[in-house]
């Protein structure tokens, strides 16, 4: 397979006007710079095509520009862009919080509020849980992500580089160790310091909710294991506390269910919702239960672009199209064909170690290690680099940045799937 050649003169010269107006604190995992994009593929600024196993980390479970949700778009253009929901209210809002409502992971009556970014769907189910219940405690979880403000930073568990220069954290926060098989980290050892923490920090008479991803995110796409849940539930429900599952990345059919929770049995008393909602278009939302989310007062929630009409139709046809084309098992399919592309990967002898294989449905990753199975940050990036010189995008993450992590679009064709997969293999084993 031909080798693509990166960062030809056109998108040099975007990369040097991006160094001069844009701070270096916002990454980009590539040097190439978007011109166009149709399903799994993108075009850069020099023509050259590559496929997209990141899908904007998570976001477009229905590919690059969905006819379906273009339609949409278009013709709430063609209506209004805005007016408010808090000045004026309109229907699709309304529409969307009902269907969504109708696919809550918990029995009962629910409440859905719209938002814009994930992490202002983590504030505000934060904000709605200290409300609901009076107090202020939070708990969360080592290698978590939730968001790059203050509070969300503070529920995140990664210091580099969310949480460098930040100081002291948001009040009442705390954490506790997430359970991974791979580094030894058990769902007792976990419950453990639960109780641990009840007894030492915080008592669970403060504590208003505790917060966790079914499939960590940023975190390493670590996996919380059904009998995680099950005891948080038991606490939660002997203590008064409430649960989120923070569904942003995990949502929308990624694990080959509407939402990552629904593996593991339980029912939570929120989840926050973002990314894949509204098909590449800001949106996000907090679903909870009625008597839970009905505590906060008027005027206690909202935001100026939240819900915007926009996302609210475009979300309304990612729905219809997650249905119709039935993408939560396609899902299942496209977990199944990675799988058997990366198993035989691991303890071949070629190219880079690769280990721990996880993930629900198409949200996958796994490890590049050393001899000695310790974490290969810079191995993992080396892989990613050789698959985007042979035009797929990959991206990395976890907690020393060794795992690489696969986001394809659910509605890839078998055809392009394999081809991606085929790119992954060689730039893991070397150019063969």
């Amino acid at each position: 397979m031909r080798v693509v050649q990166l960062a030809n003169q056109g998108n040099m010269d975007l990369l040097t006007r991006r160094q001069l107006a844009v701070p270096k604190g916002v990454a980009t995992a590539t040097p190439l710079f978007a011109h166009s994009a149709e399903n799994a593929w993108i075009e850069d600024a020099e023509g050259r095509r590559y496929l997209d196993f990141a899908s904007g980390i998570g976001v477009l479970a229905t590919g690059h520009r969905h006819p379906r949700v273009m339609k949409a778009v278009e013709e709430q253009l063609a209506r209004f862009s805005h007016t408010a929901f808090q000045v004026m209210a309109y229907e699709s809002y309304i529409d969307l919080a009902e269907r969504l409502n109708a696919l809550a992971p918990f029995s009962g009556e629910a409440r859905t509020v719209l938002f814009t970014t994930g992490a202002e769907a983590v504030e505000n189910a934060i904000r709605i849980a200290r409300i609901a219940t009076g107090r202020q405690g939070i708990v969360a979880f080592s290698g978590a992500f939730h968001g790059r403000t203050l509070l969300t930073s503070s529920l995140t568990g990664k210091v580099a580089p969310y949480k460098q220069g930040l100081g002291t954290p948001a009040a009442d926060t705390y954490r506790l160790p997430f359970p991974v098989e791979h580094r030894g980290v058990s769902v007792e050892d976990t419950i453990k310091a639960l109780k641990s923490l009840f007894h030492y920090e915080v008592s669970p008479s403060r504590v208003a909710a505790i917060i966790l991803e079914p499939v960590q995110g940023e975190g390493g796409f670590n996996l919380a294991p059904p009998e995680l849940f099950q005891a948080l539930r038991a606490i939660c429900d002997e203590h008064g506390i409430l649960l989120i599952s923070d569904e942003v990345q995990a949502g929308f059919g990624r694990t080959g269910k509407m939402f990552g929770v629904e593996h593991s049995g339980v029912e939570p008393d929120m989840i926050t919702i973002a990314k894949s909602l509204a098909g590449g278009f800001p949106l996000s939302g907090v679903t909870g239960r009625a008597e839970v989310m009905d505590t906060v007062e008027p005027g206690g929630l909202g935001g100026t672009y939240g819900g915007s009409p926009v996302g609210c139709a475009a979300a309304l046809a990612v729905l219809d199209v997650l249905e119709e084309e039935k993408l939560l098992p396609r899902a299942q399919e496209i977990g199944k064909q990675i799988r058997a592309a990366v198993e035989p990967l691991i303890g071949s002898g070629r190219g880079w170690p690769v280990a721990n294989l996880r993930g629900l449905g198409a949200m996958l990753a796994f490890d590049i290690v050393t001899a000695d199975r310790s974490p290969d940050g810079a191995g993992a990036k080396l892989v990613a680099a050789r698959a985007l010189e042979r035009g797929l995008i990959v991206l990395t993450c976890g907690t020393y940045g060794e795992t690489v992590r696969l986001l394809t679009p659910l509605t890839i064709s078998d055809a392009d799937l394999k081809t991606g997969l085929d790119i992954l293999v060689e730039s893991v084993t070397g150019y063969e």
